[in-house]
């Protein structure tokens, strides 16, 4: 077969990191789809170092796109075993790339990925020869980059090994197993290195004499050839390095760009074109499709009295509706009303109640504007599916409340439903304020519900403690989150590595605007509009250097770490979803970050640490002490006058969202003198409807007419 009868589409990239391969890789996936797909390739693999954090984002962007997305990872090998940890013996680890075939094969990749992050991890996270065997179903296995086994043999002059190892590989995957030949290993190639090709030539040994099959990868790390020295102080960032360094980190004698696949068939066409062929063999090969959007919501257990998480529900809303709106007397009725119909549903089972209350006898006593309304959503949320996420809630904040652990009153869209009111999941009462439950759940825009708890700090652990005892250890997880590169931050990382002195960085850094309500503008944008900006761009060279380089870092994954309030709660293994990992803090975190864990329907809760509410724990322990008097947050007036003259002054320091200086200016003008002007303020400040808080403001005072854009709104 002949270089002429082949096509770009037969050749695939197998090997290719993204910038989930942090301060290592430096494309962007978006971008990478659309090269690939431009470059007239079919498909592409992402196998980053060590993580499978970007799989959901490459299978997203990739189906969008019309490209077939292969998940992998490049893996690390332990020398010997992945929990061996001796300076000595264990720092030396290999290369493999793996890529999943089906839908096993992502099973088993996430299960090594998890293992060698939490358990194997010394430096790098390590799997062995031994859960590699283990977990070999599935998954398609190249033998690595020069760093392979099997490579460094080959350059060590060691066949023997070689082939041993060769013969391993083929034992544990059979035909699934393939030689990788790097592409700067040909002589011809953008940045030749003379050791590939001694790698390439004993390669091709073993596949004569062991009859395995050989591909071509690139190890790509970044898009095009001129990336290269952004990738080169991409590298010093990541090992606080200066560029001027002559022993640093560099990969700059390596092209390490995404190849154009015509380049690889005038190299290799003539003498493999079967290793090109079987790149896209490969592709063809993986198909493996990730279920999005499902729901994914651990079963609660419910007392054995009622058949269906929905029946507990209801019973638990009617019974909290009672607590909320009716006075010990109405209570009492109900109660006596009752009697009887306890015995029947409870007969022979444990008793789960201190006291029954009937259904219907609670309807008639709460009024059909409150039924009506309780009835309607607890239909929606029935027919969505989410009883059990309204029970998990319950359970585990009244679970801390009972325990004397102060929960935030309420936040978000969940304080306009009825039902979260009832089962004291927020203490906003949506009828008296006429909240909307719509905004919470809608049966016409299907998403899971998100209720924000704002939980004292100090004792925030306890909580997830709980839910990790009742759900199970490997249920329950922190959640990754991914800082990038932005602006200001590129431009002082990329002066810092050029040896730029720090006052002239932080000068040339402060030219850069600010974000505009949260959202960061292009570093190139904001040269071409700040006057300032584009003046220093154009007549000083050092800043155009340092702002060309950051604008090509900008956006790009700097860090990653554990996410402020998410916990991820599955109804089975969570390794059977999503790859994990153990994170800085030292506990197990996904490696997927907040939005691709809504994408896969699993249950994501906010667990907040608020240290206002840890003040406010305080300061009653305090008022009890001192003054011998019990205040119960949960029956605090909202029309003190003198709570009013505070926000008037704009003295709300510690007041959670109302303590930014902006916001003080804003109470100043504004002169709250209802609860409903608090709640406007807190809706208004935030991204968006900011614009409009001058005009609010003007019409509280009368100094503007009130016009409504539909009478509806009235």
């Amino acid at each position: 077969m002949s270089e002429r009868s082949l096509s770009p589409a037969d050749f695939v990239h197998l090997h290719v990191h993204t910038e989930y391969s942090i301060l290592d890789g430096m494309s962007k996936v978006g971008g990478l789809v659309d090269l690939v797909k431009e470059l007239g390739m079919e498909a592409v693999a992402i196998t980053d170092h060590g993580t499978m954090s970007g799989i959901v984002d490459m299978y997203k962007t990739a189906k969008e796109k019309g490209v077939k997305p292969i998940l992998g990872l490049e893996a690390y090998v332990a020398a010997r075993k992945m929990t061996d940890k001796e300076p000595d013996k264990d720092k030396n680890r290999f290369h493999v790339t793996l890529l999943a075939m089906n839908k096993e094969g992502l099973g088993n990749l996430m299960k090594l990925s998890s293992m060698a992050n939490i358990e194997g991890f010394y430096y790098k996270p390590r799997i062995d020869h031994e859960n590699m065997e283990k977990y070999s179903e599935g998954i398609i296995c190249l033998s690595g980059c020069g760093n392979g086994e099997i490579a460094e043999a080959i350059a060590a002059d060691d066949m023997e090994s070689a082939a041993r190892l060769a013969e391993w590989y083929k034992k544990v995957y059979g035909d699934r197993f393939y030689l990788e030949m790097v592409d700067f290993g040909h002589r011809s190639a953008p940045g030749y290195w003379d050791v590939q090709e001694k790698i390439n030539e004993g390669l091709q040994k073993l596949s004569e004499e062991y009859d395995l099959p050989m591909v071509i990868t690139c190890d790509t790390h970044y898009l095009r050839p001129e990336d290269k020295d952004a990738h080169e102080i991409l590298l010093c960032v990541g090992t606080a390095a200066l560029l001027s360094d002559e022993k640093r980190m560099s990969m700059k004698e390596f092209s390490l760009h995404v190849v154009d696949p015509k380049e690889i068939i005038e190299r290799w066409g003539d003498t493999h074109a079967e290793a090109i062929r079987n790149t896209s063999r490969i592709a063809k090969r993986c198909d493996v499709e990730l279920e999005l959007g499902r729901i994914l919501i651990p079963h609660f257990t419910t007392p054995k009295a009622y058949k269906t998480e929905d029946d507990y529900l209801r019973q638990l809303v009617y019974e909290g509706a009672v607590r909320r709106y009716l006075d010990e007397g109405a209570a009492g009725k109900i109660r006596e009303e009752s009697k009887g119909v306890r015995e029947v549903i409870t007969e022979g089972e444990d008793e789960d109640w201190t006291e029954y209350f009937d259904i219907g006898v609670m309807e008639k006593y709460l009024g059909e504007r409150l039924t009506t309304r309780i009835e309607y959503e607890l239909g929606v949320i029935k027919g969505m599916g989410f009883p059990g996420y309204l029970l998990i809630v319950w359970d585990y904040i009244n679970w801390g409340k009972y325990r004397g652990i102060i929960f935030g009153p309420g936040r978000g869209s969940g304080a306009g439903s009825i039902v979260a009111y009832s089962l004291r999941i927020v203490d906003i009462d949506p009828m008296k304020y006429d909240l909307l439950f719509e905004r919470f759940l809608n049966p016409d825009r299907i998403s899971m519900p998100d209720i924000d708890t704002d939980i004292q700090d100090d004792r925030r652990d306890e909580v997830i403690e709980y839910c990790t005892k009742k759900y199970g250890a490997d249920r329950v997880s922190n959640i990754v989150t991914f800082g990038k590169m932005m602006g200001k931050m590129a431009v002082r990382d990329v002066a810092r590595v050029l040896n730029v002195p720090y006052a002239e960085a932080d000068r040339i850094a402060k030219l850069i605007p600010d974000p505009i309500q949260g959202r960061h503008t292009p570093l190139m944008e904001s040269i071409e509009s700040v006057p300032d900006l584009r003046k220093e761009y154009e007549n000083n060279p050092s800043s155009r250097e340092v702002y060309d380089f950051a604008s090509k870092l900008e956006g790009t994954i700097r860090s990653h770490g554990v996410h402020a309030c998410g916990v991820v709660i599955a109804p089975e293994e969570l390794v059977k979803y999503l790859p994990l990992e153990m994170a800085q803090k030292g506990v197990v975190a996904t490696q997927l970050p907040m939005g691709e864990i809504e994408d896969l329907g699993l249950l994501k809760m906010d667990f907040l640490g608020l240290s206002n509410l840890t003040i406010i724990n305080n300061a009653l322990k305090i008022i009890r002490k001192v003054y011998e008097v019990s205040i119960d947050l949960d029956k605090l007036t909202l029309d003190d006058p003198k709570v009013f003259e505070l926000f008037q002054r704009g003295e709300t320091t510690g007041v959670f969202q109302f303590e930014s200086a902006g916001m003080k200016r804003y109470l100043k003008d504004l002169k709250p003198t209802h609860f409903e002007d608090i709640m406007a303020m807190s809706a208004l400040y935030r991204p968006g409807p900011m614009q409009f808080i001058d005009s609010f403001i003007k019409r509280k005072h009368g100094k503007e007419e009130i016009k409504y854009l539909h009478p509806g709104l009235e």
